[in-house]
């Protein structure tokens, strides 16, 4: 089946073919003694014309005398001969023919001379087709099989060998299922029929070539295909081209699996999810158990330490066989690093390592037996170490292994893994680096808010803070709950605009300016007018920072002051949500205080709103990330809020319970879009039996007057033996109030776990300690008050000021 095509064969569409070719006999002394009806036809004479004459005057133009003897001499000499010469026509004009001329024996010794001729560009164009058929069977470099209707093969070249292992000329009458697998048999004679039935060629249609047995990946082929069919459409068969590109698809693969990798590792900056990734992708393609081990250090967001080290932790582990997981040490596992491991040569070289069965077991599993014992009942297996190097540090280790693959990893395996781990790298890198300030912001921040509330006599309190998911990184919300003079309390939650470790640090220090300013006994509206200016100064401190890091432009409060006696509270906002309220019958509403503009903008002013809390009523403040979120609206939370904080009474705890589980639990993470802080306060009401209350006339006697109340008070309270210490501070302070204030006078005594002396007045003067000169008559009262209480100071109301002492009582000095 592998001769070539040569002589005069009846092979379709040969010019030199019988019933196409030009055809002439001469005898042996060049004479025509036969002629043709072709050779009529393409030369213009009739055969009654050129029989019984010299071929040579006939046939033979003068100036082609010499051409055409060197050819007659040829033919005589090898007694055939074949070439292109130029024959005169009839008309005069000279033709260029392909000839063939052959010996042909008569009787005796004589002898005659067969031509069979055609036009040249016929003979070349028909040599040229028959160079290229037979180039196709045998030197092509692409396979060819020729298939009869039932796909038995006719004929194949010799490129097919490599694909069936078979000597050329045992292919015929074989089928394909004769050298490769069934799986791939099944696939190739699909396609086949196909293009039989419909007679559409197929055009490269890849798919896999495994030989009969082979259970190895094999070889990836380009398969293309035609209907052969004669002039009259009987249909011959099938003809398949096949060309290995086994290599062009790795690359086209690992192109594909380098683009999936890098969208599928470091969707997150959480390192353990960015490790998982990349085990998940490298098995899919690449291996069969994929382990990524990193330093300890980075797990926890760190960096790593210099030196070598001697442990690391497995980060994440997948793998394809089920038996495999037994060998496989766990997530969050801690492994010692063997000196004379594979994965101890990596480190060491900072450089991929390919390892095989042995080496492992001794290496890696060397202080596990029992877990190498069962790593040898997989069988044979082969190890691939690639180090995790990112911006010139070892983060770790990516460890590949094949068991159920017979191949052993190559050099082109190594390359993807690099590229697989050199990615990852920089994404764990960059999980670890975002890990690491995460952590920083977040303590800072936590380290900035209040551990414990303080029990306070005027309200019971209950809170709760919870940061924004990781991916948007740490808010400025905080609370505050702070203890006031004369047992009033102060209740603050606020909002610094912007995230990160910025943010963190403006939120302490406007809590920590809060905190000053609700020292000085200031308005809730003067609070927030110092805060803002505050904020406006800080804003300006950061404005020539690099550019491109955080900017702190405002931030939002509420601040309220409730007083149990007096059930009195005072709220102001600065673009801050509003609080609710809810009475002790169940009623809430949100209440209607002016907004104020956010801190920071800066000449706007804040306006406070005051109401009276009936015993037992519940006061809500929050940030707007409670309400807020993208796929809900304001006014939905805020209804929300309101249905679960009017439920039955119940305590203050299984509130906050109710409120995270009806507006936070179940929120999913993409909708998590700040801080959220929650500070809840059910005030109580200081019983009359604590309180005393005087008005005092605005004269000389107002001083003993006082005194003689204090100590009448002071009895009934059994507190006998704090009275002289607090007629002498009652005493100066009306005093004072007499000499430098205005009347009228007001004394109010208040009982808790201290003892508490207030004098009011209208007037405006202020106070102040200071030391006396022996030559003074005068200046020590406030002196002597200051070393005979607790604490002292003054507030400064719109109708004029207070001056209050605290005293601990005689039970609570030890506690």
């Amino acid at each position: 089946m592998d001769t070539p095509v040569t002589g005069f064969g009846e092979v379709p569409d040969d010019p030199f073919a019988v019933r196409r070719a030009a055809s002439a006999v001469l005898d042996d002394r060049g004479w025509v003694v036969g002629w043709s009806k072709r050779a009529e036809a393409l030369l213009g004479y009739p055969a009654e014309e050129a029989l019984g004459r010299p071929a040579a005057g006939l046939l033979v133009d003068p100036q082609d005398h010499e051409l055409v003897t060197d050819a007659v001499e040829a033919c005589v000499r090898d007694q055939e001969w074949s070439g292109v010469v130029p024959v005169r026509h009839r008309d005069g004009h000279r033709v260029q023919l392909g000839c063939r001329v052959r010996a042909i024996a008569r009787g005796g010794s004589q002898r005659e001379w067969y031509l069979a001729a055609a036009p040249a560009e016929e003979v070349t164009q028909w040599e040229t087709d028959r160079s290229v058929l037979e180039g196709l069977f045998r030197r092509s470099p692409i396979g060819l099989s020729v298939h009869a209707p039932d796909l038995s093969i006719l004929r194949v070249n010799r490129a097919m060998a490599k694909f069936s292992h078979l000597p050329v000329e045992q292919h015929r009458g074989l089928r394909i299922g004769d050298f490769l697998n069934p799986q791939d048999t099944e696939t190739v004679e699909a396609q086949l029929r196909e293009v039989l039935e419909t007679g559409r060629s197929s055009v490269f249609a890849e798919q896999p070539c495994r030989a009969l047995g082979d259970t190895g990946p094999g070889m990836t082929v380009s398969v293309s295909a035609f209907r052969m069919q004669d002039p009259y459409g009987r249909v011959l068969g099938v003809t398949q081209t096949i060309e290995d590109v086994t290599g062009s698809h790795r690359v086209r693969r690992r192109l594909a699996l380098l683009t999936e990798a890098g969208a599928h590792i470091g969707t997150t900056l959480d390192v353990g999810r960015t490790a998982r990734e990349l085990a998940e992708v490298a098995a899919r393609e690449l291996a069969d158990c994929v382990c990524v081990d990193l330093l300890e250090p980075v797990t926890r967001g760190e960096g790593p330490v210099e030196g070598m080290p001697d442990t690391v932790r497995r980060a994440a582990a997948h793998s394809v066989l089920p038996d495999a997981e037994e060998v496989m040490y766990p997530v969050g596992h801690s492994i010692r690093i063997p000196p004379e491991s594979l994965q101890a040569r990596c480190l060491a070289q900072r450089r991929p390592v390919i390892g095989e069965y042995q080496q492992g077991l001794t290496g890696w599993l060397s202080t596990d037996p029992e877990r190498a014992e069962r790593a040898r009942s997989l069988g044979n297996w082969s190890l691939m170490v690639v180090p995790l190097l990112a911006r010139g540090l070892v983060l770790g280790l990516l460890s590949l292994w094949r068991w159920r693959r017979p191949e052993p990893f190559e050099e082109d395996d190594l390359t993807l893994a690099e590229e697989f781990a050199s990615r990852a790298a920089v994404c764990i890198d960059n999980a670890r680096r975002y890990t690491q300030q995460h952590d920083a912001a977040l303590t800072l921040q936590h380290s900035l808010l209040p551990h414990e509330v303080p029990t306070h006599p005027a309200v019971e309190v209950a809170h709760r803070y919870r940061p924004a998911d990781a991916t948007t990184g740490v808010g400025g919300d905080w609370f505050d709950v702070i203890p006031l003079s004369g047992l009033r309390v102060a209740l603050v939650v606020g909002d610094v605009v912007g995230r990160g470790i910025h943010a963190a640090a403006t939120m302490g220090r406007l809590r920590t300016a809060v905190h000053t300013l609700a020292n000085l006994d200031l308005t809730p509206d003067e609070v927030l007018s110092h805060l803002d200016d505050l904020v406006d100064r800080l804003a300006g401190e950061q404005a020539p920072t690099e550019e491109g890091s955080p900017q702190v432009v405002g931030a939002t409060c509420l601040y309220a002051v409730y007083d149990p006696v007096t059930r009195h509270c005072a709220l102001a906002r600065a673009g801050h949500p509003p609080p609710a309220v809810v009475t002790p019958d169940g009623q809430v509403r949100v209440l209607d205080i002016p907004a104020g503009p956010p801190l920071g903008l800066g000449g706007l002013p804040f306006e406070a709103a005051e109401l009276e809390l009936a015993e037992g009523s519940l006061l809500a403040l929050y940030t707007d990330g409670l309400i807020r979120t993208h796929k809900r609206d304001v006014d939905e939370s805020l209804s929300g809020l309101c249905e679960v904080l009017g439920a039955p009474a119940r305590s203050l705890e299984e509130t906050c319970r109710a409120v995270e589980g009806a507006l936070l639990d179940g929120r999913p993470t993409d909708d998590v879009a700040d801080d959220v802080a929650l500070l809840l306060a059910r005030t109580r009401v200081l019983v009359g039996e604590k309180v005393a209350t005087w008005e005092l006339p605005v004269e000389a006697t107002a001083a003993a007057r006082a005194r003689t109340l204090t100590a009448s008070q002071l009895t009934e309270w059994g507190l006998d033996e704090m009275a002289f210490t607090t007629e002498l501070i009652v005493s100066e302070l009306v005093t004072n109030a007499f000499r430098y204030g205005e009347g009228p006078i007001v004394l109010r005594l208040i009982r808790d776990r201290h003892l508490i002396c207030e004098v009011s007045d209208t007037g405006s003067s202020s106070p102040h300690l200071r030391r006396a000169r022996t030559t003074d008559e005068g200046g020590r009262g406030l002196f002597l008050v200051a070393q005979l209480t607790e604490r002292w100071g003054t507030r400064y109301t719109r109708d004029g000021k207070t001056i209050w002492t605290e005293q601990l009582l005689p039970d609570t000095r030890d506690l």
